[in-house]
């Protein structure tokens, strides 16, 4: 409680002496960190990179702790790894790109969000339901579509350090160059490392890993306004390195033994993607562009017994030509793209590999009248050598009914592989048996998942008292037609994978209220509703690990930007979570029983940004302060090679408190 009393103390102090007179005001100091326009189709909001440095983020799965429209959970007790959710749906269901490339999937899915640091990113934009059919067919509840930031604007040095009261040290760097006034190239540096051993909750396991991660882009941008030939150019290298489990496992002695339980996770990916582009110099509103991505995922890793390597290899192309029909209120997308996945993949040893490849087409019409409507209709036809051949439509409309009202709506179907064992990881740790019941699908006997997504959204902006505020209801439903089911309410020793056999579904309702209280004191709020069931062979229930109802508030505060940029910036989230399913423990022995829902609780962020200058500024921050931790994280600590050892039944923080400083450096 001192430290928490301490660190409120400072926090309230800062805001009351630190006001001071108005001499400079900045745009940028006014700019709101996510941005949702009225005049888009698509229900998007735009995350800035002034949102994003209100916290940590030291990754990109970090970079939504103060977004509301992203949910953000523990996958696991052990692997610190951070899962994203929308519209109550688990990452798979979203299709994640880096400036509109596929980047998050197959082999990446569980911890791929980690191999991009927050550093790195510009803006990101979050599209609930459907996505663009332009991007893949993949797409269910949404899409996050993540944009680096540009050589062409980039500053000539960046350097960013972090440190942690969990032990956890990060270095960025970035370096700018341009080369002419055509070409400019950016190499970014990033490295962390957690090497103390941390057991908070006293049950003889880390609750985060040791380990490192070295992550290196070399990043090309062409562009001549003359002849209308645009290239971005990228190269990537990233290692990661993670090691867990009891503390006193040594990798080098006890690995795949019963002396200690431990895991390693070890990671190793190079990425090519090239953009080319070209607009038409008497048609402005005409270009074409292509794009291509080779990546190379190769993953071995262990936990306890269980032993699970894959290697993906991956292709993706996409042909893009954007024009107008008669005029620029009608517009049109269309193309052809063409994907390829080696899967090089053993479950304790059991060769599951397999080949997949998809050839489609697209076409995508738009029509904006600049003023009250529009929309945009879209379709493709693809061919997939396990999905076979399917139609994907698509729609999303707009409508002002009046000034600073806008309306959408939004309807779509969405197919995809279910990488069945590397989407569920976190459940290798624990002494689960893993089964497939069905044995006449293409994708490990299973069916390919289809499911249609469809749901509204209205936002109003309004003056309350003399201050802009903004209110936003949206309902969004997805239903399956087919679902891998992932079933661990039939028993706590196995893991079930199979068809769905009844109905699966997922509605989700979300209120947003945001209001500026005084000037650079911003209020956002949201309140999440989310009714998602499905039918497993035991019966109908709730999603387990899903808060029906969630709660989040941020509050932010920045003074006024005085001599040479000098400013103090302060935020605060909380996030309440209500009670979640739990998955079924009810035949472990006693003492390693849990209830059939978890209890609610609240978590609370905090941080504190001083600006010195336009080149120098220091942030100190705390997570989880109120201290909150899952009373009983892994269920058979004492006996982990027993059969009712399981650490992948996590619904709150682990770790408790954690506190960090860091410092950010230019060269303009």
């Amino acid at each position: 409680m001192k430290k928490i009393t301490l660190f409120l103390m400072l926090f309230v102090s800062a805001v009351i002496f630190s006001q001071t007179k108005l001499e400079d005001v900045k745009v940028e100091a006014v700019k709101k960190g996510i941005r949702k326009s009225l005049t888009t189709t698509t229900n998007t909001s735009v995350v800035g990179s002034k949102e994003l440095l209100k916290a940590a983020c030291c990754n990109l799965a970090e970079s939504f702790e103060t977004n509301p429209s992203i949910d953000v959970n523990f996958a696991d007790a052990l692997t610190g790894t951070k899962q994203i959710k929308m519209l109550g749906l688990t990452s798979p269901y979203l299709m994640i790109t880096e400036e509109n490339i596929p980047s998050v999937r197959g082999a990446s899915q569980a911890y791929g969000l980690s191999f991009t640091p927050g550093t790195w990113v510009e803006s990101i934009q979050i599209t609930k339901g459907a996505g663009s059919v332009v991007n893949g067919y993949e797409s269910i509840s949404g899409q996050i579509n993540t944009e680096l930031i540009k050589p062409m604007k980039d500053i000539p040095f960046f350097l960013n350090a972090y440190g942690a009261s969990d032990s956890r040290f990060e270095l960025n760097t970035h370096f700018n160059k341009k080369v002419s006034d055509r070409w400019a190239t950016s190499f970014y540096i990033h490295g962390n490392t957690r090497l103390a051993k941390n057991d908070m909750n006293h049950d003889g396991f880390l609750d985060n890993p040791l380990g490192k991660q070295v992550n290196l882009v070399n990043r090309w941008q062409y562009s001549n306004p003359e002849t209308g030939w645009v290239s971005f150019i990228n190269f990537k290298y990233m290692k990661d390195e993670k090691q867990t489990g009891q503390l006193e496992f040594d990798k080098n002695r006890d690995k795949l033994t019963t002396n200690y339980w431990g895991s390693e996770i070890n990671t190793n990916r190079f990425d090519f993607t090239s953009k080319l582009g070209y607009v038409f110099k008497d048609m402005p509103y005409q270009s074409i562009g292509i794009q291509n991505a080779y990546s190379n995922h190769n993953q071995d890793s262990y936990f306890g017994w269980n032993q699970y390597k894959i290697q993906q290899q991956s292709y993706y192309s996409n042909l893009i030509f954007n024009s107008i029909i008669n005029n620029t209120m009608h517009k049109f997308a269309t193309g052809l793209n063409f994907t390829y996945d080696k899967y090089a993949e053993f479950v304790n040893l059991v060769d599951v590999s397999r080949m997949d490849n998809s050839v489609g087409g697209f076409f995508e019409y738009t029509y904006d009248n600049n003023d009250k409507f529009s929309y945009i209709l879209g379709g493709r036809l693809d061919y997939h050598n396990r999905l076979g051949a399917f139609f994907t439509p698509r729609l999303h409309v707009r409508y002002n009914p009046w000034e600073k009202g806008v309306l959408r709506f939004s309807a779509g179907r969405g197919k995809r592989a279910a990488n069945i064992y590397a989407e569920n990881q976190n459940l290798f740790a624990s002494s689960r048996v893993f089964s497939v019941l069905d044995i006449n699908g293409k994708i490990y006997g299973l069916n390919p998942e289809i499911a249609w997504n469809y749901g509204f959204s209205f936002t109003q902006n309004f003056m309350l008292f003399g201050k802009p505020a903004d209110a936003t209801v949206d309902f969004y439903r997805t239903d399956f037609q087919n679902q891998a089911i992932v079933d661990v309410m039939q028993s706590p020793q196995q893991v079930l994978f199979y068809n769905l056999k009844g109905n699966s579904f997922a509605n989700s309702l979300q209120l947003d209220f945001n209001y500026e209280i005084v000037k650079h004191l911003n209020l956002r709020t949201a309140y999440k509703y989310y009714d998602i069931s499905t039918d497993y062979l035991s019966g109908s229930f709730q999603r387990p690990l899903q808060a029906k109802h969630r709660f989040f508030g941020n509050i932010e505060y920045a003074t006024h930007i005085i001599e040479k940029g000098k400013q103090w910036k302060f935020d605060y989230t909380l996030n309440w979570l209500g009670n979640q399913q739990l998955p079924t423990t009810a035949t472990n022995v006693v003492g390693e029983q849990l209830p059939e829902f978890s209890p609610s609780f609240t978590v609370m962020n905090a941080q504190v940004t001083r600006i010195f200058s336009s080149t120098f500024e220091v942030y100190v921050g705390g997570e989880n302060i109120g201290n909150y931790r899952q009373e009983k994280a892994i269920l058979g600590a004492g006996n982990p090679f027993g059969s009712n050892f399981d650490t992948s039944i996590i619904y709150a923080p682990v770790f408790g408190q954690m506190y960090y400083a860091g410092l950010r450096f230019k060269v303009k």
